[in-house]
């Protein structure tokens, strides 16, 4: 074999993820198993999600690729590393190791030293069709942009990639080489439901100071939305999942793709229920009735915070009323809403955390989520913050969720924060529907003791 693509990701050693049961295929090296098939580069894909590091070390020590590929993030790092430095051992033939993802881009001194022998800095596609080819003809690497290594010593940056524009000329991601099957039946048994994931789109034009842009950059690029359509339609025919996932970050930002999008959804007869993610300034009452009808039955509408001040100091430019007022109007036209909240942000007090619960109380999405703000290298926030840290772990053995920062008050303070914030709403819920049941009274007494516990650990 010439190259193995492959990530760090164990499900089976990932207790949080058990409880949820929610996992989606390698979106991203699907993309470059394609884009090298499409180029000659003979390649495979092991997908550790539903399989072991065992496992995944028995088929490269039979398999002895020439090269491996390795996509890490912020959640897999630590294994990655882990996987690296088996991989270096003797019996494995010393296969040229190969890193992309978000966490590289920032991170170049450190993974390489790790082990790593090249990075690949940005989008992939184009800078692994080079390197491999360069790696397995044996010639010259150095004029290659978008890559990183070390000689003598020494690290050197090539020159940036420039971003694909063309996205239309990339092919489909290669399914077939995963195991599409565990996923829909995992899926099934745990949520009722399949679900598959398809990416329309490159990059976000947005500035909000905790995201991280190491791999798209600030941009925005779109696949035709007739292309988007073929690829549900031929989803829907070939692996029938219940819905559909879109992975972009803002899903609605161009209202004349959204209108093309629609029409070839239906033109092709290719609907599917399917979620996404955008901004409240992004939709309007005809966007979302254009999303219904395409198949849309849950939308995911930023905020991060009920208060608008701490929303401000997040450059999320956006209005915290309008984000309310736009979940009120999706969940009146019988979508689904969710929301994300973060809570423990540079400034943010017991005043902007009570703010947070009375927006979710009076929003009230379907969903939301709840996180403790932490700063990822080379995000505008770890700037701000960085001369501000009061813990940074061994790089090695932990991720940027373990940094840890001053903030207004201890971090301790914000783990009950959380909960009151949770205890809080679903009290609120469960008393409007049915009033003071058990159930609300317990969820009314953990709220409070959270509440005396912030105040403990307020100091």
């Amino acid at each position: 074999m010439s190259v193995l693509l492959t990530h760090g990701y164990y499900l089976s050693a990932d207790p949080k993820e058990q409880r949820i049961m929610k996992p989606y295929p390698p979106l991203g090296l699907l993309y470059i198993s394609a884009y090298l098939h499409s180029k000659g580069i003979d390649n495979d894909v092991y997908d550790t999600t539903f399989y072991s590091k065992a496992e995944q070390l028995e088929y490269i020590l039979e398999t002895k690729p020439k090269i491996v590929a390795i996509y890490t993030n912020l959640m897999t790092k630590i294994e990655v590393i882990s996987l690296m430095k088996i991989l270096k051992l003797p019996e494995y033939g010393f296969p040229k190791i190969i890193l992309g993802g978000p966490d590289v881009s920032y991170n170049i001194e450190n993974y390489l030293k790790a082990g790593a022998d090249f990075l690949v800095i940005g989008e992939g596609e184009e800078t692994m069709f080079e390197l491999c080819t360069a790696l397995l003809q044996n010639t010259a690497y150095t004029e290659i942009a978008g890559i990183a290594y070390s000689e003598n010593g020494t690290v050197i940056k090539t020159a940036a990639r420039t971003n694909f524009r063309d996205l239309d000329t990339l092919p489909w991601p290669n399914r077939d080489a995963i195991p599409n099957e565990k996923y829909l039946e995992t899926w099934k048994k745990n949520h009722g439901e399949s679900a598959m994931t398809i990416s329309t789109q490159r990059g976000c034009p947005y500035t909000c100071k905790w995201c991280s842009t190491a791999v798209y950059g600030q941009s925005y690029r779109r696949r035709p939305a007739d292309q988007v359509a073929a690829e549900m339609k031929m989803l829907k025919e070939k692996y029938n999942p219940d819905a559909i996932w879109f992975v972009d970050d803002v899903f609605t930002i161009s209202h004349k793709w959204l209108t093309a999008f629609h029409q070839e959804v239906m033109k092709q007869g290719a609907q599917i229920r399917f979620e996404c993610i955008t901004r409240a300034e992004r939709l309007n009452a005809e966007i979302l009735q254009l999303l219904k009808e395409a198949g849309c039955f849950r939308i995911w509408i930023g905020a991060e915070s009920g208060s608008q001040r701490i929303i401000d100091a997040m450059d999320r430019r956006v209005d915290v009323i309008h984000v309310k007022k736009m979940i009120q109007d999706t969940n009146a036209l019988g979508i689904e809403t969710g929301t994300f909240i973060m809570v423990g942000y540079p400034g943010e007090t017991e005043a902007d955390i009570s703010e947070t619960i009375q927006y979710l109380k009076e929003a009230n999405p379907t969903h939301y989520t709840i996180t403790i703000a932490y700063p990822i290298k080379g995000t505008p926030l770890f700037d701000e913050i960085e001369k501000d840290i009061t813990m940074a772990p061994d790089w090695e053995t932990s991720t940027d969720r373990q940094i840890d920062f001053k903030r207004e008050y201890p971090r301790k303070y914000y783990d009950y924060a959380v909960s009151k914030v949770a205890n809080e709403v679903a009290f609120h819920r469960e008393y409007a529907q049915n009033r003071m049941t058990w159930k609300a009274l317990k969820l009314k007494t953990k709220a409070a003791a959270a509440t005396v516990m912030m105040a403990i650990r307020k100091g």
